[in-house]
């Protein structure tokens, strides 16, 4: 028997102002702009958790506050702002991207539209940007009355832009004693890891890492590579580096910029996971596995959308009818050919 398909607004109908929003909200040029606000709204989770958990432990550090934060705080700081990143803002982003280096392996392997991977990064950098501009204004009285103490000890001129510095708590800087080398191949390292977790979870043959689970399960890979390497450095997502650093450079001054260890956090990572799609395409991939239950549902809701069309349709007779189905003039887009037509 074929489970019938059921869209939202089978469910009850929306005032008719949203109802006339929608209509327009799903017309290709419009819904491209929500997307991109979406991927700005999923950074912006990211960030603000995640720097937002930052923030306590440098300031506690520098007052000599016990208790006020930890690296397993941050850990967790960033692994909830992944989670509600993916689950609020993934489905409208077409997954949540939420970092360049994805959108960038999504256009390079898996069809995602070249001409959007610009203004998805953008976008992205810009979530980033707000989330720590308004982490700033949240922290700024503590983040002023640690700054105070820097300046009566007479460190702040040394100490303000190293990771145990207020800047630090937005933009990433080389730790003391580090080589450019040693936090080169930290960077590269953790987002491989990082990166081989994320393609696992978007393995449709995968049945340990359903779909419900890849949320979390990406989220608990973050956090352990935090946990464990935060203090060698590291920054696994580009758009979280830049648009914080650019914030740091907004309040701060260029003296923020990071010098040339900025290049190594922003960039690694995006070869990283290049790397990291080959190696898990090379050694793990098997296209004789037998796709799970729970990945085609997944699928199914995807595909779906009204907006790409009229509905697929699934069962016995679905299966049959494949080949002739291909072969009509009519047939539904898929996703990736939807999105790849001129707007």
């Amino acid at each position: 028997m074929t489970t019938p398909l059921v869209h939202r607004r089978d469910l009850g109908n929306r005032s008719p102002e949203l109802a006339l929003w929608e209509r327009q909200r799903n017309r290709k040029p419009v819904h491209f702009v929500m997307e991109l606000l979406a991927e700005a709204m999923g950074v912006f989770f990211y960030v603000y958790a995640g720097v937002g958990a930052t923030a306590p432990f440098i300031i506690g550090g520098i007052l000599k506050l016990d208790g006020l934060g930890s690296l397993f705080q941050i850990g967790w700081g960033y692994a909830c702002g992944i989670v509600l990143a993916l689950g609020v803002c993934g489905a409208t982003s077409g997954g949540g991207h939420i970092n360049p280096c994805i959108t960038i392996c999504f256009a390079l392997f898996k069809g995602f539209p070249r001409k959007k991977v610009i203004p998805y990064i953008l976008a992205q950098i810009f979530g980033a940007y707000i989330a720590s501009l308004l982490i700033y204004h949240q922290w700024e009285v503590f983040i002023l009355e640690a700054e105070a103490a820097l300046k009566k000890a007479g460190v702040y001129e040394s100490l303000v832009f190293t990771p145990n510095g207020t800047a630090g708590i937005f933009a990433l800087y080389l730790p003391p004693g580090q080589t450019y080398a040693r936090v080169f191949l930290n960077e590269f390292m953790n987002s491989v890891f990082v990166a081989l977790v994320i393609w696992a979870s978007l393995d449709p043959t995968n049945a340990l890492y359903p779909p419900v689970m890849g949320p979390f399960v990406i989220a608990l890979a973050y956090a352990a590579a935090i946990w464990g390497f935060a203090v060698p450095a590291i920054a696994l997502n580009s758009a979280r580096d830049v648009g914080a650093r650019f914030a740091a450079m907004t309040i701060w001054g260029v003296g923020a910029a990071g010098g040339r260890y900025a290049a190594i956090s922003a960039l690694t990572n995006i070869p990283a996971t290049i790397f990291a799609y080959y190696l898990y395409e090379t050694i793990f991939v098997d296209s004789d596995r037998v796709i799970p239950a729970a990945q085609l549902e997944y699928a199914r809701i995807v595909m779906n959308h009204q907006r790409f069309g009229s509905a697929h349709h699934h069962g016995d007779s679905a299966i049959r009818d494949r080949n002739e189905a291909e072969t009509a003039s009519s047939r539904k887009l898929s996703v990736i050919e939807y999105e790849n037509t001129r707007v």
